[in-house]
């Protein structure tokens, strides 16, 4: 569990107040920030993997990770770390196309996380763990103890959906492997910042360091 990073940063173009370029590169600038997944699922293909490419030199210029949402070509293509996907049954043939790179499932509910483990995924985003800003009426928060209850199950997780930098000493208490933030870095006026504030709850988290 230690290889992953602890803090994955989910891109929306949308919402930055900056280019996605300039908000990763000063959040690439923190310590706290070393893992980046490049979402923007609604642009046309052109333009996304144009995008990519250009997160992909940033993040190699600053060290840091590169995954890539539900493209396992895109990511191949561009040299990405790894894919993140919705569905359990793409596994496989994304671990053909891409054998060392990490691969990330999308869960909502426990039973999302046991096929997560079972299809051998890396680890898995839980969400919305909390009332979303950037997700209203996404779906009934999970709460601490669904995260309890998910790392039982022997996968990474990460929290995700409404995690403020207040509430993320308590996901990782509860047993998260980590945090998987958006909406509040994206709009932030300096991300940089909010990501050092994400940062301090492993700091001040009682549970060790994994």
């Amino acid at each position: 569990m230690s290889k992953f990073p602890r803090i994955l940063v989910i891109t929306d173009r949308t919402q930055a107040r900056t280019t996605i370029e300039n908000v990763v590169r000063e959040l690439c600038d923190q310590e706290g920030c070393s893992w980046i997944l490049f979402r923007e699922r609604d642009l046309p293909p052109l333009e996304r993997r144009s995008m990519a490419e250009r997160l992909r030199i940033v993040t190699n210029e600053c060290g840091a990770k590169l995954s890539v949402s539900a493209d396992a070509a895109l990511a191949a293509d561009i040299g990405a770390d790894g894919v993140h996907l919705q569905r359990v049954m793409d596994i496989a043939g994304v671990r053909a196309m891409m054998p060392k790179g990490w691969i990330g499932v999308s869960a909502h509910n426990l039973a999302d996380v046991r096929m997560a483990k079972e299809h051998g995924a890396d680890y898995v985003t839980l969400s919305p763990i909390f009332p979303s800003e950037s997700k209203p009426g996404y779906g009934p928060p999970l709460g601490l103890e669904t995260i309890r209850q998910a790392a039982k199950i022997g996968i990474p997780v990460l929290a995700l959906g409404g995690v403020t930098p207040r509430s993320a000493q308590a996901c990782l208490e509860a047993g998260a492997h980590g945090l998987a933030v958006m909406g509040t870095v994206m709009r932030a006026k300096e991300p940089g910042e909010a990501i050092r504030r994400y940062a301090a709850a492993f700091a001040t988290c009682s549970r060790p360091d994994e």
